[in-house]
């Protein structure tokens, strides 16, 4: 079902993480998760992503926050990728995650610090390819 909140949460999910990235998680879709992928599309994007009271950056900030607290390596990968996208930028990256460090713990932290050094590397790698 393509309802005006799906269309513009495929706009908006397309311009954070890439349209590669919109590509392959639509193409891994299969008639088991397609439900969630359009719940996601439809609300979090679609209506979250596209409110006016936070400017991508900041959702990108918050992101980081969230998913390295709540130990999502897979989505903070992700939004590592779309944090940079959204103009974050490394070191700021580093500071959002002594900040969790802080609060949720050093192991969080530590482990989202991982995280983003193996991410930029990648990204490093990709751009000399």
């Amino acid at each position: 079902m393509q309802d005006e909140l799906f269309v513009k949460g495929e706009q908006i999910r397309a311009e954070v993480l890439g349209p590669e990235y919109v590509a392959s998680s639509t193409a891994n879709t299969d008639a088991f998760s397609e439900p969630m992928r359009e719940f996601a599309i439809r609300n979090l994007w679609g209506d979250v992503w596209a409110r006016p009271g936070l400017d991508r950056r900041a959702r990108s900030i918050v992101n980081l926050s969230l998913l390295s607290a709540a130990n999502r390596p897979g989505e903070l990968k992700t939004h590592i990728r779309a944090a940079l996208n959204n103009g974050v930028k490394r070191e700021e990256i580093g500071e959002i995650f002594l900040q969790v460090a802080l609060y949720a713990g050093v192991p969080s932290g530590s482990e989202a610090t991982r995280i983003a050094k193996q991410t930029f590397a990648e990204i490093d790698a990709q751009a000399k390819a």
